[in-house]
């Protein structure tokens, strides 16, 4: 087997991909099936960390459009993200993948507080780190969390694993003519304002020079392909 490209990373994945047909609540065979992938990447003997968003239970927005207050609708989702990283764990454990799951606000009857040192412990001894509740403070999305993360455990990449293949110019679903982008500075991504990532998350790379590749968390073989050194998807850096 070919070595990996990759030591330490950090995979961030939206609510959707737990998500059922509706796109709404967790499907246990999505969990399962998400599950299998990051697998297939520890089996390479990559250290892994998974931040999840929460779009399939809450959206916060849902809530500002009918008056709800903003921290009250982010710190909603945040617990949204936990019962993604339970159910995600759980898939994993029946893989026999040894995961741990670790939260910016503190619930300790279900998972650890996240703690720097400690979640590089479990990486280094072969588990899988599921960090949920965001970084524990409204105004934040989980992108930005995801890339807060990834610097403070040393991962040498942050993949985006999202529903689309690359960064375009425009939606491709409503411009078949849309400019595909393999390659972006981070400056660029911040001037077109790329939906897939927001942009405090690539400031917060871009000041600390970590790489984020977006891709297709569906396309077959996506992530392992990207922790392989295969040039897939687009890759934001310096």
């Amino acid at each position: 087997m070919a070595p990996a490209k990759y030591k330490r990373v950090l995979l961030k994945i939206g609510g959707e991909a737990l998500a059922g047909p509706e796109g709404f609540g967790i499907d246990p065979h999505m969990a399962e099936e998400v599950a299998t992938k990051i697998k297939t990447v520890i089996d390479h003997g990559v250290q892994v960390a998974v931040v999840p968003g929460a779009g399939n239970i809450w959206r916060g927005r849902d809530g500002l459009a009918h008056g709800m207050e903003r921290s009250t609708a982010d710190h909603m989702g945040m617990l949204a993200t936990v019962m993604n990283a339970l159910a995600l764990r759980d898939a994993l454990e029946r893989l026999g993948i040894e995961t741990r799951v670790q939260t910016a606000i503190e619930m300790t009857a279900i998972a650890e507080p996240y703690i720097r040192l400690r979640a590089i412990s479990h990486l280094e001894r072969g588990r899988a780190v599921i960090i949920g509740a965001g970084t524990g403070n409204p105004y934040f999305t989980t992108d930005t969390a995801a890339a807060l993360r990834a610097m403070e455990i040393g991962a040498e990449v942050l993949i985006k694993a999202t529903k689309v293949d690359a960064v375009y110019s425009e939606d491709p679903k409503k411009n078949p003519n849309a400019q595909r982008f393999d390659t972006l500075t981070y400056i660029d991504a911040l001037n077109m304002r790329v939906g897939v990532l927001d942009s405090t998350a690539i400031s917060l790379c871009m000041e600390n020079d970590l790489p984020i590749i977006v891709v297709d968390l569906w396309q077959p073989n996506s992530v392992e392909r990207v922790i392989m050194g295969e040039k897939i998807g687009t890759t934001i850096r310096a």
